[in-house]
């Protein structure tokens, strides 16, 4: 999703509701969990085979780009 996209769907939105980010807690019951959004940066990914994901680069890693990251 692009910066763009995402200011387009929040402002469909009141802008005094909190954000959350949901994911699945890895549990038996696969709870859905959706801990409060704290932080808002920029940060260098790169792809991880064995996670078949991005993920955060190591401070000694070169990052293959530089993403905005929403975390908790």
């Amino acid at each position: 999703m692009k910066i763009s996209e995402l200011i387009g769907k929040l402002e469909e939105f009141d802008e005094d509701m909190d954000v959350h980010f949901s994911y699945d807690y890895g549990d038996h019951a696969r709870t859905e969990v959706a801990p409060k959004i704290k932080h808002v940066e920029e940060l260098g990914i790169k792809y991880s085979d064995y996670h078949k994901m991005d993920r955060i680069a190591y401070e000694d890693e070169e990052e293959e780009k530089i993403v905005v990251v929403l975390s908790t």
